[in-house]
């Protein structure tokens, strides 16, 4: 056991005590947290820690701690707070299309345009409703998960100068100065400084990323080199976030709070997020559709001016084309297709999506970063094979291994069992020999200064003598055994051979000894004979690699970005069949300009030995290079790259501050979890992506036949209220894409909304589009003059408004995502709303509500020509859509 010596700590407490002034406490708080080694190079021991923070080993007084409570607040994280509905909702009308909307609508009440000014509000409330309602539905789930980092704390607090036994306290009354008890299983409640141990061993992955527990004991001497290692490699201190995984100590809480590294890394995380994914589609999309309507009403009003002689009277046809360029459900079906798709996760997976937008960007992942921890494989080892000094196959090594564990596990009485010693175990008794055979007499357990463990043991049928069997470090176990220097070397060279392939090597050794009445000590653990090596790996995820192909059939590259040696990262790569590619280390990453990183992120899989800005600066990277990040974290150490990513994931059980950073929840940290999570995103987005397409390409040819028509006619193609009830009509029908189910080839490849190929799209379409309303023109001309025909204004308008109800029905059809019109797999939501908009556009002008809007009944010969217009047109926009789709898969 390591201490502090007891008479020396309390001399020194009263003094202390009275010398540290409310102003004084935190500076000396500062350097002591910096451990034996600060900032300006003078080295601290526990002695000058308890002495600079008013403490001693008996704890603080009950008054003093009082005191320190209200002077540095309570032990917890920066406080969540909630967002009010009416904020949430506010928030909400900072979606550009929202903006474009309410701008439209303004424009629309300043022309006395009432009815489209009133759709448009209740359009826009709609879509508010919505977004605002499901992120609140997420935000109680995420309340459910909420919790403190730990909840209660074994703490020694005194009413009088007489010691008291130690107690439970809420973790967030602790304070500066506090003695706490450490045991197995605890979560070490803030940042403290060692003061005593006992074969303590601490799990830091969720600060570090390491997954082996690291050894920890106090520390009175300078560190060799000054302060240069980082603090998590120092033995004397834990931080808030880690976890006893065995032995016990006591220590001094040095932070607390948002002093703590725990509440820094989410701190200084907080400031990196930029646009994501899906705000940069949408704002790209949006201000090409703002620069549209900027320039169709001038436009409109310059052409009636010159052409026609008509002044501001043609102002409200003006906003009304611009509304109909304008897809006005898009905030409604945007809203309404992610909240679908986050809450069919939410009842059918489990995983809560915090910020709708997030599932679009899940969509749009073609890169994911994770850690390879719990991820990829377990938290806990599996032996590969055992080796003798040779280096080939001994199962004779692993016998003795498990000899080794079985009554160390049994004789040491150890607070908590050795993962180490249980993977051998479990390998050992798979094999021929029974380990019950051997009765135990001894054990010597692993300690951090021997770096072996040994146990003594009485072979069966070898009277009066004792065979001690010791496995540890390879250096510690090398330097135990009778090996001349050469072999000695040659046995490290062979064991660096296999490290260096990802493996954890434990040596074995044993040797007999007299039997004897007395006790073992370290001494008899010499002039061994060397048995072999015995290799361990970490323990695949058994779903890892099926989700890695799935992965990788969906189009998204994975990148390892941990804390773990090199050789282990390419190591369990390999074991998935995953190609590691190159392996990029931190002091290769330091090296690289963020060009240069840029470059090398996109050949690289692996990359080790990463700090939590390392990790944020990797993902960074990839967004430069035009990819859009996933992040899949669980520990504070993943907090700056979850801020980093377009999208940051963490599983359910991750530390708090990293659930409240990260976007999507998942029910567990598994990759199936993420591929079920990244295909609702592209289902939702794919049913976007295709309103977005038929709606702008077929409001874009309606409004260049309206321009046209209003040039060569001498009256409006088409009266403002007729505009809005088509748009009204057309924006109903489309709802139906929210609902739909898109091909699954749509599900093959990241969705993204990209603003170019929009634009393409809907140029080549609406082209198309506005080809059929002008052959109308002409049928109507035809029909209106020939037998029956009434020539006049209303009947005119009646044939347009059927026409593009009709066209808007078959390109509905047509120019779905991935499906032909006549496949009998296409959605039946979209079957009715489909036939739905025809039957309006045939049956409105011939019902009592075509005269008030300006339409009446059409002569027979109409729907004829125009049922062969529409049989050209749909052979046009099927050819046009197989010659799209070529393109883009060549």
């Amino acid at each position: 056991m390591s201490s502090v010596p007891e008479s020396s700590a309390a001399a020194g407490t009263g003094r202390a005590g009275s010398d540290a002034s409310p102003s004084s406490v935190p500076v000396r708080l500062a350097a002591a947290a910096q451990g034996p080694a600060s900032g300006d190079g003078a080295a601290l021991t526990s002695l000058q820690v308890l002495r600079a923070l008013g403490s001693g080993p008996r704890g603080l007084l009950e008054t003093e701690a009082d005191e320190r409570l209200v002077r540095f607040g309570e032990n917890v994280l920066p406080a969540w707070r909630p967002v009010s509905w009416p904020r949430r909702f506010v928030r909400s009308l900072r979606d550009p299309f929202t903006s474009v909307l309410l701008c439209l609508g303004i424009v629309s009440a300043v022309v006395s345009a009432w009815g489209t000014a009133c759709v448009i509000l209740v359009l826009v409330t709609l879509s508010c409703v919505l977004r605002s309602g499901e992120e609140h539905r997420a935000d109680r789930s995420m309340a459910s998960l909420r919790e403190l980092v730990a909840t209660t704390a074994s703490v020694l607090r005194r009413t009088s100068a007489d010691p008291a036994p130690p107690r439970e306290i809420p973790v967030g009354e602790l304070v500066p100065g506090d003695v706490i008890r450490l045991g197995p299983g605890d979560l070490v409640p803030a940042d403290v400084r060692l003061l005593r141990a006992s074969g303590l061993t601490v799990h830091q992955a969720a600060l570090t990323g390491e997954s082996a527990p690291v050894a920890k004991y106090p520390v009175d001497a300078p560190a060799p080199g000054g302060g240069g290692a980082g603090p998590f490699a120092r033995p004397q201190l834990c931080f808030q976030g880690s976890s006893v995984t065995s032995g016990s100590g006591t220590a001094v809480v040095v932070a607390t709070g948002a002093d703590t590294r725990f509440a820094a890394a989410h701190d200084g995380a907080a400031r990196r997020r930029g646009a994501s994914a899906f705000d940069r589609s949408v704002q790209g999309i949006s201000w090409t559709l703002i620069r549209f309507m900027l320039l169709t009403p001038p436009l409109v009003l310059m052409a009636n001016a010159a052409l026609r002689g008509r002044g501001l009277e043609t102002l409200p046809f003006a906003v009304a084309v611009a509304v109909g360029l304008t897809p006005e459900m898009l905030p409604v079906i945007v809203t309404t297709a992610l909240a679908r798709g986050a809450s069919l996760l939410a009842r059918t997976s489990g995983v809560i999506v915090k910020r709708l937008p997030a599932l679009h960007d899940l969509g749009a992942i073609d890169v994911l970063c994770l850690d390879k921890t719990g991820t990829l494989t377990q938290d806990r080892p599996v032996v590969d094979r055992a080796l003798d000094g040779t280096g080939r196959p001994d199962g004779e090594v692993l016998h003795w291994a498990g000899v080794n564990a079985l009554w160390t596990l049994q004789l040491a009485d150890l607070p908590a069992p050795d993962a180490l010693d249980e993977a051998v175990l479990d390998a050992a008794e798979g094999r021929p020999g029974s380990l019950s055979a051997y009765d135990g007499v001894a054990a010597l357990p692993f300690d951090p200064v021997r770096r072996v463990a040994t146990a003594v043991v009485r072979r069966p049928g070898r009277l009066g003598v004792h065979t001690l069997v010791t496995k540890g470090a390879v250096e510690a176990v090398l330097a135990r055994c009778a090996l001349d220097d050469d072999e000695r070397l040659r046995l490290e060279t062979l064991a660096s051979a296999e490290a260096g392939n990802g493996l954890r090597l434990l040596a074995v050794a044993r040797t007999e000894r007299p039997a004897r009445l007395g006790s073992y000590t370290a001494a008899d653990e010499q002039g061994l004979t060397f048995l072999g090596f015995v290799a361990l790996r970490d323990a695949l995820t058994p779903s890892a690699a099926d989700a890695l192909a799935v992965l990788k059939r969906r189009g998204v590259a994975v990148k390892i970005l941990t804390g773990d040696h090199p050789g282990t990262a390419a190591r369990a790569c390999h074991d998935l069949g995953l190609a590691a590619g190159d392996v990029i280390t931190a002091d290769e990453i330091d090296a690289l300009s963020d060009r240069e990183l840029t470059t090398a992120a996109e050949r690289a899989t692996v990359f080790a030995r990463c700090t939590p800005e390392h990790k944020a600066r990797i993902v960074s990277a990839l967004r430069g290079g035009g990819h859009t990040t996933g992040f899949l974290g669980d520990g504070v150490n993943d907090l700056p790259a979850l801020h980093a990513a377009d999208v940051g994931i963490c599983p359910r059980n991750a530390v708090d501050v990293a659930r409240e950073t990260a976007e999507v929840v998942l029910a567990e940290k598994d990759l199936t979890a993420i591929d079920r999570a990244i295909t609702a995103g592209r289902h939702s987005s794919g049913n976007i992506a295709t309103y977005l397409r038929i709606t702008l390409s077929s409001n874009l040819g309606n409004v260049i036949a309206m321009l046209c028509a209003g040039l060569m006619l001498p009256f409006l193609p088409m009266l403002p209220a007729q505009v809005l009830v088509q748009n009204l009509c057309f924006d109903a029908a489309q709802l139906a894409f929210a609902f739909d189910r898109p091909a699954p080839a749509v599900l093959r490849r990241p969705t993204v909304l990209r603003p170019r190929d929009f634009l393409r799209f809907i140029t080549g379409f609406g082209l198309l589009n506005a080809t059929a309303d002008l052959a109308t023109f002409g049928v109507l001309a035809l029909a209106l003059r020939g037998p029956g025909g009434t020539g006049d204004e209303a009947a005119f308008h009646a044939g347009w408004f059927t026409e593009n109800l009709l066209t808007q029905a078959l390109v509905m059809l047509l120019l779905r995502t991935g499906r032909r019109a006549a496949g009998c797999r296409t959605g039946r939501p979209l079957w009715a709303a489909a036939c739905g908009l025809a039957a309006i556009g045939v049956l409105l002008p011939v019902t009592p509500l075509g005269p008030p809007l300006g339409m009446s009944a059409l002569p027979p010969l109409y729907y004829p020509l125009l049922g062969a217009v529409l049989a050209l047109y749909a052979t046009a926009l099927a050819a046009a859509r197989r010659r799209y789709e070529n393109k883009r898969t060549t």
